[in-house]
């Protein structure tokens, strides 16, 4: 269907980046606050849910989901002295409601509820850590799907709501050490700013309960390295603070603060920030530390802190050929998980690293959540694939044996189905893994609607995960296919820094030749597939459909970062320097030049049919990365392929999104999907 365009004004704005000018003639769609931009936001939604609501099956498509999202979803349960504390939504609740029960076998009782928070849904609560007697729980409260937070505390037994409000909170949990806890704020941003402004001076303080805000005392502040993150936690004999000093996103220092001393100095225990070493569990003054020293797929090993120097480690769990992704400590025990071709394993060890047993899982797949305090008995964890639905499983500490404590009830019948792993090689030559989905007896014909996810950065792995909503896909004939890029961690950090920095095209190269093998072996053609990702993986959706359009029906570029040359200068985008560089360093400008999605489209160019998604209250990737590559896209597409911006308010960057916002932008993203790849909608009844 034909799409008129707004008119965005264009500014002959450019700047000298080393030499070369750069224009950027829509500069002014990055002041997110100002009436122009509200204004130029309100015309491309107008144009953009004009054409989707014009699409013939979306009601159905949206009907369809709401059908398959209304089922109920539980977390592990999280024990804290007598009583045990789990989230749970009903089905179509916008946000998971909190509860609360004594024991195992105690009556649930609603203990926050975030749907009466706002009218709207969009307000998120999560429990982030508990007073050392249990007495007390700190919550963090967010609206709008903002990264900012609010710290709040209740009294567990009577659900009474202390007094005490912490503000300008962002990346932080709740240590608790004796009448108060550590947490990490930054300084108030001005009000202008709120959403965009360039967050300085990330640092630790410390609240003692019932004091407000402003006696906090200032625990740790880098006056030097003003852009850096600094968080931690307590660790569980309430002897030491952990703390994380971060540049970026890659690699950080580790320092311990002794709680049993008055006034005692942060100590480094891992210096410089080219590592990664977090401290899994102490006993007295030895900290077990999973680190990536020396082992690039990870170990674990005994530190002792009277005796820190490297030659003095003890190996506890040595580094292997698979990634060592986790390890955490829980009834006396240690459990190691690992990753084997990008799907999980988990083992049982004493902290002396012997008496290794592997802890049997339903399937090949994704689990998580093993781990808790050292005098539990019970635990608990959670598995689920492509095709298995999420399921909580006990784990019974004296036997070893893990029990189904919670089944997801779906009209989903898992034998229809069938996932697979696959490897193909890359433009270079490198192996790449990839997990394809489909309906059992799909025909290898080319004539199948795909979807091709990825990521490929920051050390995020991709595993097997149940999706409902990516059941419309799947009941209509569609493959989905998500590769494991290099720039994701699957296969370790040598697999991380091979797509980082200078290395990024590989990333790009990866996720071409995916689309490439599921063209040549049969499973889809060109005009029947689709590429998707979100924040890093909106990055990669759009180097790929500028470095060839030719071979993409439709893009779904989500919350990418899509200005490459002025990331850095929004909320939190510096501490992204570690993985893609600076245009402020005249070594690393001509890379991100190459491939940055902005600037690499070119006028009269037949660019794959677009979906662009953001939204209005996203601080970490700032919406106006989505506003100038929409308008730059709009000014160079040539055809009749559509090329929209869906633009969420209230909103941000995914976590904490309302039910009815994600069914809404689901049916949205599925039938703009259908429609421009000319798929047959099977289901859908009248």
């Amino acid at each position: 269907m034909p799409v008129v365009y707004p008119v965005t004004r264009e500014t002959d704005q450019q700047d000298d980046y080393h030499g070369t000018l750069i224009h950027d003639p829509f500069r002014w769609l990055e002041v997110d606050t100002s009436k122009e931009v509200k204004e130029w936001v309100t015309a491309e939604n107008d144009v953009t849910f004009g054409y989707l609501e014009n699409i013939p099956f979306r009601r159905q498509i949206e009907d369809r989901l709401t059908e398959l999202l209304n089922y109920p979803r539980l977390s592990s349960p999280q024990r804290a002295g007598e009583y045990y504390f789990f989230s749970k939504n009903d089905g179509l609740q916008n946000q998971a409601v909190i509860y609360v029960q004594k024991g195992l076998e105690g009556e649930p009782s609603v203990f926050i509820d975030p749907n009466v928070w706002s009218k709207d849904g969009t307000t998120s609560i999560n429990l982030v850590g508990f007073s050392e007697d249990d007495r007390y729980v700190a919550f963090s409260v967010a609206h709008g799907g903002s990264d900012w937070q609010q710290i709040r505390v209740m009294e567990v037994a009577t659900k009474k709501e202390l007094p005490d409000q912490l503000e300008w909170v962002k990346f932080s949990g709740a240590g608790w050490s004796g009448n108060g806890f550590f947490y990490s704020r930054y300084p108030s941003p001005e009000p202008s700013k709120k959403l965009s402004g360039n967050n300085l001076y990330h640092s630790v303080y410390y609240h003692q309960l019932g004091q407000p805000q402003d006696a906090d005392e200032l625990v740790f502040r880098d006056d030097e390295n003003p852009a850096n993150y600094h968080y931690g936690y307590v660790t569980e004999d309430g002897n030491y603070f952990i703390l994380f000093d971060a540049p970026g996103t890659n690699g950080f220092a580790t320092y311990y603060k002794d709680l049993q001393v008055d006034s005692s100095a942060f100590v480094p225990l891992f210096a410089g920030y080219q590592n990664k070493s977090t401290v899994v569990h102490t006993i007295g003054e030895r900290f077990l530390v999973l680190t990536d020293i020396g082992a690039p797929n990870y170990r674990l090993v005994e530190v002792d802190i009277r005796t820190p120097e490297p030659e003095n480690w003890k190996e506890i769990i040595p580094e292997t050929s698979n990634l060592l992704q986790n390890v955490a400590s829980g009834g006396g025990y240690l459990f190691a998980n690992y990753l084997e071709k990008a799907t999980d394993r988990y083992y049982r060890l004493n902290y002396d690293g012997t008496d290794t047993q592997a802890i049997v899982l339903p399937g090949t797949g994704t689990a998580g959540g093993l781990g808790g305090d050292e005098d539990d008995t019970v635990l608990f964890y959670s598995f689920t694939s492509f095709i298995y639905p999420p399921t909580i499983f006990k784990y019974d500490v004296a036997s070893g044996k893990s029990s189904p404590f919670y089944q997801t009830e779906l009209k989903f019948n898992p034998a229809d189905y069938e996932e697979k792993q696959v490897f193909y090689k890359s433009k270079d030559g490198t192996p790449v893994s990839m997990f394809i989905v489909h309906k059992k007896g799909l025909e290898l014909d080319g004539n199948n609607p795909t979807y091709l996810y990825g990521y490929g950065g920051f050390n995020v792995n991709l595993t097997p995960g149940f999706s409902a909503s990516r059941l419309v896909l799947l009941e209509n004939g569609g493959v989905f296919a998500m590769p494991n890029l290099r720039g994701g961690g699957e296969y370790g950090e040598e697999w991380h820094q091979a797509g980082m920095l200078d290395k990024k095209q590989n990333v790009f190269d990866d996720f071409i030749a995916a689309a490439e093998y599921l063209m040549d072996q049969g499973y889809t053609r060109k005009e029947k597939l689709a590429i998707a990702g979100g924040s890093n993986g909106g990055l990669l959706v759009g180097a790929a459909m500028t470095q060839r359009p030719d071979l993409f029906a439709v893009a779904f570029p989500a919350v990418g970062v899509m200005d490459m040359l002025r990331y850095h200068k929004f909320t939190v985008g510096k501490g992204w320097i570690p993985e893609y560089g600076s245009s402020d360093n005249p070594a690393d400008f001509p890379n991100l030049l190459a491939y940055s999605p902005l600037h690499n489209l070119k006028p009269g160019t037949a660019y794959p049919a677009t979906l662009i998604t953001t939204a209005d209250h996203d601080d970490r990737v700032v919406p106006a990365h989505s506003f100038k590559f929409a308008a730059q896209l709009q000014k160079c597409q040539a055809g009749d392929n559509p090329v929209l911006i869906r633009i969420d308010t209230d909103a941000g960057h995914g976590a904490g999104k309302p039910i009815n916002k994600i069914i809404e932008e689901q049916a949205d993203i599925w039938s703009f999907f259908f429609y421009n790849t000319d798929a047959a909608v099977k289901y859908i009844r009248g």
